[in-house]
């Protein structure tokens, strides 16, 4: 199934997490685990996912690895300002499998349609979470009204 998508314009910020989780990485029971801090991560280079959302790759070449665990792709888009336009800004139609994506609107508002029928806007301050399961096609744009 699928909720919502968010955008991205001037001051606007999104953050997307794309998780792989399984029962065995996340464990059970109300126990914290801690574990003491083995890394940081230096600034990763931008790059465009479509025309729309340029953004840092924050775990870049650790991502799918051993090392996030559970799986974690996380996206940040910091601010960037985009002139008023009648154009489409963003991702058209892709494919996801077997995975949840998250998506948080800081700022702006997200256009999202997927090919289950599911269609809407992800305005500031809300969250879509987005189940791809055995297989969704789907897009996410600047909204109509905030472009």
């Amino acid at each position: 199934g699928s909720r919502r998508h968010a955008q991205i314009r001037p001051g606007a910020v999104a953050l997307t997490m794309a998780m792989f989780l399984s029962r065995a990485a996340l464990g059970s029971g109300p126990a914290a685990v801690y574990r003491a801090l083995r890394q940081t991560l230096p600034r990763t280079d931008k790059h465009w996912v479509g025309n729309g959302f340029h953004v840092h790759p924050v775990f870049n070449h650790l991502a799918f690895t051993k090392e996030v665990s559970p799986f974690l792709l996380l996206d940040y888009a910091t601010p960037l300002p985009f002139q008023p336009t009648s154009e489409r800004r963003g991702v058209g139609q892709h494919p996801h499998r077997g995975f949840e994506t998250v998506t948080i609107a800081f700022r702006g508002e997200v256009e999202h349609a997927d090919s289950l029928g599911n269609r809407g806007v992800i305005k500031t301050g809300e969250v879509q979470w987005m189940t791809a399961g055995r297989g969704i096609i789907h897009e996410e744009f600047h909204s109509r009204d905030f472009a």
